[in-house]
């Protein structure tokens, strides 16, 4: 892939024989896979696409994720900004 090495571009391989390298990465497409696509067929690919924007969009501002305490990343985003600005003031 000489592309690769024009472009400056950095190749990332995982260990062999080592689930836990990708393990972030599967869970995030296992949890689309599950939650918005085996449920829904689509007639057309702008439906599918449409539907993985929207499913994207609430997994990174609304869903509640067990990593970040249960609370979902925008009101986890928002408690620590307003920690800060409390620290600052202080």
């Amino acid at each position: 892939m000489e592309w690769v090495e024009d472009a400056c571009v950095r190749r990332s391989m995982g260990r062999v024989d080592s689930s836990y390298d990708n393990a972030l990465a599967e869970s995030l497409w296992q949890s689309l896979k599950r939650e918005a696509m085996y449920k829904t067929v689509f007639s057309m690919m702008s439906q599918a696409r449409l539907e993985i924007f929207r499913w994207l969009t609430y997994y990174n501002a609304r869903r509640r994720h067990s990593a970040l305490a249960y609370l979902p990343p925008m009101e986890l985003e928002q408690q620590h900004y307003a920690t800060a600005k409390l620290s600052l003031a202080a």
